[in-house]
């Protein structure tokens, strides 16, 4: 369990009764945070709930589908009717490439099997609803002064690697790196947290043929969660923390900086040529 010198914070979560939502609900609750937790499971939801007991008033469950303009909405304004003012958006809700098919992890599909129904799941879920609840909060956060954006992403080699999860990760990756220019000097903060390899969850299906005691656990996400929501981390802003390194035995601004580099990959940027005066 961890500790915070710094008040709570009202954090709306996605996809918190998955495995990396509930450890960083974990990690949020314990530093004080309140979170609204939403996820489209009820009964995973409601298990989430019983298993916090007298840290239960903090969290706050909301049962949505996020892959619909409708369930966004709601939402936001379920936390904000609970909890007030959202201060932290962490976009961590997912699906994985095991809906497609079971093995899809081992034998990735091809542009032919992909239908246009796939790739309007994996979009709505990985981009669109980023995308909306962010615009929801976002005038909170800038009536306070304060506000907190984490985007869970993927690694650059899935990205290249299987589609269209890599191609919707890779998306919301862009949209993190536009975002936090946009709102640098704001006091907002737009980071990227990914595991850093394949995790230990339910989206990753035993048919893929990968050992799970090799994969990560999905405990590695709480603590760079935790801090990325708070006081502390102010001054953190358009980075891509790998869990994976960061070192609980460091202090966390310190965890931080070892364990982060510019979100993207901007070194990329001199493949490309731009107008004189005009590169950005």
């Amino acid at each position: 369990m961890m500790a915070s010198s710094s008040r709570g914070r009202v954090v709306l979560l996605t996809g918190a009764a998955g495995g990396i939502g509930r450890a960083m609900t974990d990690a949020l609750l314990a530093a004080g945070h309140l979170v609204a937790a939403v996820d489209r499971d009820q009964a995973a939801l409601e298990k989430l709930r019983a298993q916090f007991g007298a840290a239960a008033d903090r969290l706050h469950p909301i049962v949505a589908d996020l892959s619909s303009e409708a369930g966004c909405q709601s939402t936001v304004a379920a936390a904000r009717a609970r909890f007030g003012a959202i201060e932290a958006v962490i976009n961590n809700a997912g699906i994985g490439m095991s809906s497609v098919r079971p093995d899809a992890e081992a034998r990735a599909p091809g542009i032919e099997e992909l239908t246009p129904e796939i790739w309007d799941r994996f979009m709505a879920i990985f981009v669109r609803a980023p995308i909306m609840l962010v615009r929801g909060a976002l005038p909170d956060m800038k009536r306070g002064g304060f506000g907190r954006i984490v985007n869970n992403t993927t690694s650059y080699v899935t990205m290249l690697r299987v589609l269209p999860y890599g191609a919707a990760k890779a998306a919301l990756e862009s949209m993190s790196a536009v975002w936090a220019k946009e709102l640098d000097g704001s006091g907002i903060t737009v980071n990227v947290l990914v595991p850093g390899g394949p995790t230990d969850t339910a989206l990753i299906s035993d048919a893929s043929g990968w050992p799970r005691d090799k994969m990560l656990r999905p405990e590695i996400m709480g603590p760079p969660a935790a801090w990325l929501v708070s006081d502390e981390a102010t001054s953190f802003t358009g980075r891509r923390i790998t869990a994976a390194r960061w070192d609980t035995k460091l202090k966390p601004a310190e965890a931080a900086e070892r364990s982060s580099r510019a979100i993207g990959w901007p070194e990329l940027s001199s493949d490309a040529v731009w107008l004189t005066g005009n590169k950005p």
